[in-house]
């Protein structure tokens, strides 16, 4: 687009001028134009001390004349305020008369009289008023002409002549001095704005935006700066000289504005350039209108700047805040924000449906170990790029970390055969291999999917169970499954579990393994999280997973929870750290979380072992407390009156949203340990691991790592800030004895 113009350009094409053109008239020319001959000065002369005899008296009569007017008065008072002195003034006024009754032409008396008309002009006396003390004058010597016996009856009649011609020379003169002072003051003004519209103009001239006023009754542009002009041409139209630039899509946009600023509003808005070679500008035009007391608009102030770096800034913002670093898709947040939205429109529309599809790359990891994370880039790329070409324009697709993608399928009448279509065509766009750097890749998927409102009816159930159903696909090893309510392996578990649970606890088949948690900073030990684990009698050790559930269902995960308690607060007392007892952690499901009693049984446990409430930690997942929000926070609260620490387990991994968030009683964020598998190579992973750092810090609450496996990803977490780490790296889980080894060799 045009720059900013380099020069001022003159629209009336004048120059200023120092002073008026106009030369004084002479005294000579007075003389002549009134015809006062040289018998009329012999005869003035003549009698000049005749009419003298009142020209005293009669000054005194001009200026009582002058104050009996208000107006008059007010001028003369405020020149005598001024310093200015009346005497003086009065006598100068007396010279003129006398100088008028010889009718002399020289310079002095000139002077005198030109003299006495700036000073009327200077104090805003009117010639109007001059005009009448004339008058008076004219009328006094009249008087004089015709009863005064000193005069010849034959000089009557040519003396009152020489008198009229010589009283009118006098007002000319002081009048003429009157107006050129106007003129010549006129002129300074004109040539003082004339500089100050050449520096405005300068100034314009150098700023990049573009001004303009319209004149809304002739509806035309009264004024254009420079860089308008430049920019628009020499055709200014009303109202918007620039207006066949504006892009076919905003004009109406434009003129609609126009109609509000007509009615007295102030608009902003931004608009596109038409496309061509400008076709990538953006500009915003402000209306400033200006109205008279009736509120009638008589005129527009109108600014047009280039916003283009601005609008473009704020497109790499959002794209980077919704958008996958690697891949250009949408990321989890914008994801999770299409689902709400699919989810809502469905809930207005009976019968509809949303599809929620997670898909994983089963082997993406062995690639990008083995061929580095630019290969493992490019892959993600090329397989965003095929699936991108399997949906439709309405749906979503996201990559939500690692080698993990998600789909929405919104507003489809029959989710279940929508789904299947899609997860047949995916598997088979990602059959064929894909290529880098002359190598072949091949890949294979595991989809689960989840359907509103058959599998649930928010955003986070049907993202868990979408998750859990894809686990299921990789661990039958098939391409895709619907998610169900209790998979095969669940109820072969509850089958061979629900009997055996019921005298695990008296048969002390649970046992307590403990990892530690430490300061990154400094290495000190900082607390243990206590970890559930059941010697089954035929199949070794069973991790929670397998038997929460059923103990949840079978009425087992109450008294489960207790042992827990209890026995991790009566070991911690036998833990201390620097002179302080170390704080246990202890995870709590999400039904004896929401269970009826918990906080009393956590009170009677802890006064049963003797151990401060500071010195226990409870981790509770978002999922659990999403579930009952306004419950879960009461619980949170009553757990915080005891002393006891708060922690959200497996942070990231849900939808808590701010919001919600920032009303929770909570001490400890832990970040999930998806999060830390590629920390050191995927900068989107950073990025959520640092988002989160620092809102767990906002929030006044530590962060802590879970599963930091090697000394990189230990160090990144430090220079990102995380407080605590807890992972194999720092040492697996322990038993009682194994443990209270490593801290007395710690």
């Amino acid at each position: 687009m045009p720059g900013p113009p380099k020069k001022i350009r003159r629209r009336d094409g004048r120059a200023g001028s120092g002073a008026s053109n106009q030369n004084p008239v002479s005294g000579k020319e007075f003389n002549y134009i009134l015809q006062l001959t040289e018998e009329d000065l012999r005869l003035l002369k003549r009698y000049k001390d005749v009419l003298a005899q009142g020209a005293a008296g009669f000054a005194e009569t001009t200026y009582n004349y002058l104050f009996d007017n208000p107006d008059i008065a007010d001028v003369m008072y405020a020149y005598e305020r001024q310093g200015g002195n009346l005497g003086q003034l009065v006598r100068r006024q007396l010279e003129h008369m006398l100088g008028l009754l010889e009718g002399d032409v020289s310079q002095e008396t000139t002077g005198h009289i030109d003299e006495l008309g700036r000073e009327h002009y200077k104090w805003g006396m009117k010639t109007i008023w001059s005009l009448g003390a004339y008058r008076l004058y004219l009328d006094h010597l009249h008087q004089l002409v015709a009863t005064d016996e000193q005069i010849e009856p034959d000089d009557r009649s040519n003396l009152d002549s020489a008198l009229t011609k010589a009283v009118f020379r006098g007002l000319g003169v002081s009048n003429e001095a009157y107006w050129r002072a106007l003129v010549e003051g006129l002129t300074e003004q004109r040539d003082e704005l004339n500089n100050e519209n050449t520096l405005a103009g300068e100034i314009l001239g150098n700023i990049p935006q573009m001004l303009w006023t319209v004149n809304v009754e002739t509806n035309r542009v009264s004024y254009a700066s420079p860089g308008t002009q430049d920019f628009c041409g020499d055709e200014l139209e009303a109202p918007i000289p620039c207006f066949h630039l504006i892009h076919t899509s905003d004009r109406e946009r434009l003129l609609t504005a126009w109609e509000q600023v007509i009615d007295g509003s102030t608009i902003s808005l931004e608009v596109r350039l038409a496309s061509g070679e400008n076709d990538n500008l953006w500009f915003r035009i402000a209306y400033y209108p200006v109205a008279n007391r009736r509120g009638r608009v008589l005129r527009v102030h109108c600014l047009m700047e280039d916003v283009t770096d601005r609008h473009l800034d704020r497109e790499r913002l959002e794209q980077l805040s919704t958008r996958d670093a690697v891949t250009g898709l949408a990321n989890r947040a914008l994801w999770y924000d299409r689902l709400s939205s699919a989810l809502a429109v469905a809930q207005r529309n009976p019968g509809a449906s949303v599809a929620v599809m997670l898909l994983d790359i089963n082997q993406f990891k062995m690639y990008n170990d083995s061929l580095g994370h630019e290969a493992g880039d490019e892959l993600l790329r090329q397989i965003a790029g095929r699936l991108t070409r399997v949906l439709r324009a309405t749906d979503t697709l996201a990559r939500l970390g690692g080698d993990e993608f998600g789909i929405v399928l919104p507003m489809v009448q029959n989710a279940e055969k929508a789904a299947e279509r899609i997860a047949t065509e995916a598997m088979s766009c990602l059959s064929a291999p894909f290529s880098y750097e002359g190598k072949e890749l091949c890949v294979s998927s595991a989809i689960g999917i989840a359907v509103f409102p058959q599998h649930g009816s928010d955003a986070h159930s049907l993202v868990s169970h979408a998750d859990s159903a894809m686990y299921r696909a990789k661990w039958n090893s098939v391409p895709y499954l619907f998610y169900q309510s209790e998979s095969p392996e669940s109820a072969t578990d509850h089958l061979q579990f629900s009997g055996q649970l019921h005298g695990a606890l008296e048969r002390n088949e649970f046992e307590l393994l403990y990892q530690p948690k430490i300061d990154l900073s400094s290495g000190r030990v900082c607390g243990a999280e206590a970890l559930l684990r059941w010697q089954h009698p035929q199949e070794g050790q069973v991790l929670p997973h397998r038997f929460i559930q059923v103990a949840e269902q079978l009425g087992m995960i109450t008294p489960i929870t207790d042992w827990v308690l209890d026995t991790a607060l009566q070991q911690s007392r036998d833990w201390i750290v620097g002179d302080q007892p170390l704080q246990i952690s202890v995870n709590v499901s999400a039904r004896s979380f929401q269970s009826p009693g918990l906080v009393e049984r956590i009170e009677k446990v802890l006064r049963k072992t003797g151990v401060a409430g500071s010195n226990l930690e409870v981790e509770v997942t978002e999922s659990t407390l999403m579930a009952d929000l306004e419950g879960g926070i009461a619980v949170l609260k009553q757990l915080r009156k005891l002393g006891v620490s708060i922690a959200i387990d497996d942070f990231g991994t849900g939808c808590f949203s701010m919001s919600s968030l920032k009303y929770l009683p909570v001490d400890t964020l832990k970040i999930d340990n998806s999060f830390l598998t590629d920390l050191s190579a995927n900068p989107e992973d950073a990025a959520i691991v640092r988002s989160i750092i620092e809102l767990g810090h906002s929030l006044g609450c530590k962060v802590v790592a879970e599963g930091v496996e090697q000394e990189k990803v230990s160090k990144q977490l430090l220079e990102l800030g995380c407080d605590l780490g807890q992972g194999f790296y720092i040492s697996k889980p322990l038993s009682q004895d194994s443990f209270n080894e490593w801290l007395d060799n710690r």
